[in-house]
């Protein structure tokens, strides 16, 4: 499909690649990961014939039709469904020819070009397009409304659907999740992974590539190495040989240590057994891949508040919404020290009225907002970047917050995110998406908060800085609101999930897998309405989803049933875990005794009495840890037999 032989690039004087060969198979679906300016976003500018190498060649087959996503468009009266079907640029050049050919009263040529379209299948274009909509987020009364109607963020949605529309070969996608939701990324992995062609997409988000990829090319020193795989097998392959150079080793028994004292941290305050065992699994493979990580270029914290108030933040009796239009009515939540909440839903569910709402900037129509007396908020949104001063470099910035801080504190600070020399002092007018992003979150740190409320802090954000920001937030001390298409975030930062739906929010007793099954079912059941039919004189519903005939009624009974089977599963999941963390702190306990234990000195005479009273209690702890052990397996066995009967 692709073949890149000998390929040298250059973009203002400095060499992106040198003699560089690759091989792209049909079919493939390789990611393409590299650190901000390696050159990237220049090897989708070569392969669509904008850039020219300095050597060497680029081959692809003959008649090889390309999509691309393109990363603006201007405003346009265009409806969103015009603008998304003009992405199959052949179904508008034969309905421009049929327009022709019926001006013109050629029939003959109204005959071929009708044959065309049909096996062209224009008459299910429409309809596919709106799919494509809806799968991105979009209301379906949104598909009539004119571009320039849409804020930027959803143009580059709408730019997505176009890209996918276009019947391709070869999809080109350059980081297509970062204007996405949780819900809309589902939604893309599901598309990317039955595209027929060869996919090459520039991503930052490793649950994405994990999901979608089956090779990756990683821009390294000049080069583009290909790995088989996802971004976890590249880690891995990248981590051993890394792990193999001496000169990496101290600092990645560093970041190893500190993986390990978030473990310890993290154990003892796990409260959910599902979050708890996929959290566990998520660390321990932190810890294997650490040495993937050890030439990054950033390492910060946010440091500990001075003052932490418990409770930090509460509402009671809330309705939040915009105007007079309440949008989550009964919101009670407390925030404590070390609440560490991420927030589902649907998009459009409120999930950014429900922050603003904790924020106490006006979505809060009726109820009591209670702050503690130290509350100290740390907001970070994507419209917070601009209101940062462009005019001002990052060290200006924190410099006003803080007018009596050292030059050479304020530096080291800004290290951390990978502002050095010139660059702390530069305006940020100039800067990328993801630069600006980075200043943002160290005027947040900078201010020691003691809540973090982060509204899709990952966008613009390369893998490097992910990693950082992942890392910064275990270790951080306060509490965490977040919103994340990030699911690596989400599972490696949060202990708890809160679903915004419906007009409420609430506690959400499963993990991402489960919202990720229980979004496909809601999806199901929107995108397949019951069909009326006529049958033996009766008008009866046909769900044109499967073959199951469900009425209306049938299909509330069936959501009643389902809710009611989670009621009656979140207590046997609470008292799982209950069980689970009994069962950790006796197997810590008997560890400490059995060690006590293979003390020699413990056996000399005047150690009887001492002998005695710890192999008395290392037989207690051994009969109580059997009985929370048989006790857990018979909760797990109702757990799975739950899930099973809530699953089928």
């Amino acid at each position: 499909m692709l073949t890149i032989t000998d390929l040298s690039l250059q973009r203002g004087g400095v060499w992106l690649l040198e003699n560089v060969n690759l091989t792209v198979q049909p079919g493939q679906r390789v990611a393409i990961v590299g650190a901000n300016g390696a050159g990237k976003s220049s090897l989708f500018q070569l392969l669509l014939g904008q850039l020219a190498p300095e050597q060497g060649s680029v081959a692809l087959p003959g008649g090889c039709r390309i999509a691309h996503m393109a990363q603006e468009v201007a405003a346009s009266s265009r409806s969103a469904r015009d603008f998304v079907l003009d992405g199959d640029t052949e179904l508008r050049r034969m309905e421009r020819a049929l327009a022709e050919a019926e001006a013109g009263g050629d029939d003959h040529a109204i005959a071929r070009l009708h044959g065309e379209l049909d096996i062209h299948e224009a008459w299910s274009a429409p309809r596919r397009a709106e799919t494509l909509l809806r799968g991105l987020g979009f209301a379906d009364s949104d598909a009539e409304r004119p571009v320039s109607a849409f804020s930027g963020g959803w143009r580059i949605r709408l730019n997505l659907a176009q890209a996918l529309m276009r019947p391709s070969d070869l999809l080109l996608l350059d980081e297509p999740t970062n204007h996405l939701d949780l819900d809309a990324c589902l939604w893309l992995e599901n598309w990317l992974r039955k595209y027929p062609g060869t996919l090459l997409f520039i991503s930052h988000d490793r649950d994405f590539m994990d999901r979608v990829a089956t090779h990756l090319v990683h821009f390294d020193q000049k080069q583009l190495v290909l790995y088989t795989g996802n971004y976890s097998a590249f880690e891995r392959q990248r981590a051993e040989r890394l792990a193999q150079q001496q000169a990496s080793f101290e600092r990645q028994q560093a970041r190893i240590a500190e993986i390990q004292r978030f473990i310890d941290r993290f154990k003892a305050k796990a409260t959910k057994a599902r979050q708890a065992q996929s959290r566990v699994k998520a660390l321990e493979r932190m810890e294997k891949i650490a040495p993937a990580h050890v030439d990054s270029p950033f390492s910060f914290e946010f440091p500990v508040a001075d003052k932490v108030s418990n409770p930090l933040l509460s509402i009671r009796h809330g309705v939040a919404g915009h105007g007079d239009v309440p949008i989550l009515k009964n919101i009670n939540v407390t925030l404590l020290p070390g609440t560490r909440v991420g927030l589902l839903g649907p998009n459009g569910a409120g999930k950014s009225t429900f922050m603003d709402a904790l924020r106490g900037t006006g979505t809060l129509l009726s109820g009591e907002r209670t702050c503690g007396e130290h509350l100290a908020i740390g907001y970070f949104a994507q419209h917070q970047l601009e209101s940062l001063d462009l005019d001002a470099s990052p060290f200006l910035h924190l410099q006003r917050l803080a007018p009596t801080a050292s030059e050479q504190k304020v530096r080291d600070f800004l290290g951390g995110f990978d502002f050095h020399g010139d660059e702390a002092l530069a305006p940020i007018r100039s800067f990328s998406g993801g630069e600006k992003a980075r200043v943002a979150l160290a005027v947040i740190a900078w201010q020691k908060p003691n809540l973090l409320l982060l509204d899709e802090p990952t966008n613009h954000l390369d893998l490097e800085m992910r990693q950082a920001l992942t890392m910064a937030l275990q270790n951080f001390d306060g509490a965490i609101v977040v919103v994340s298409h990030d699911r690596h975030l989400l599972r490696n930062t949060v202990d708890e999930f809160w679903l915004v739906c419906d007009g409420a929010v609430g506690e959400y007793e499963g993990d991402l897998e489960d919202y990720e099954r229980w979004l496909a079912e809601r999806r199901k059941d929107e995108e397949s309405p019951p069909r009326r039919e006529v049958v033996g004189g009766q008008e009866k519903s046909v769900n044109t989803a499967g073959p199951a005939t469900l009425t209306a009624d049938e299909r509330k009974a069936r959501k009643r049933q389902e809710a009611e089977l989670r009621q009656k599963l979140s207590p046997w999941r609470k008292k799982q875990g209950t069980l689970e963390i009994r069962m950790e702190q006796l197997q810590q306990k008997l560890a400490t005794v059995e060690q006590n234990l293979a003390d020699p000195g413990l056996y000399d005479d005047q150690q009887k009495v001492r002998l005695k009273e710890l192999l008395a209690e290392q037989t207690e702890l051994k009969r109580e840890l059997e009985d929370v052990e048989a006790e857990w397996l018979e909760v797990s066995e109702t757990v799975e037999s739950l899930e099973a009967e809530l699953a089928g």
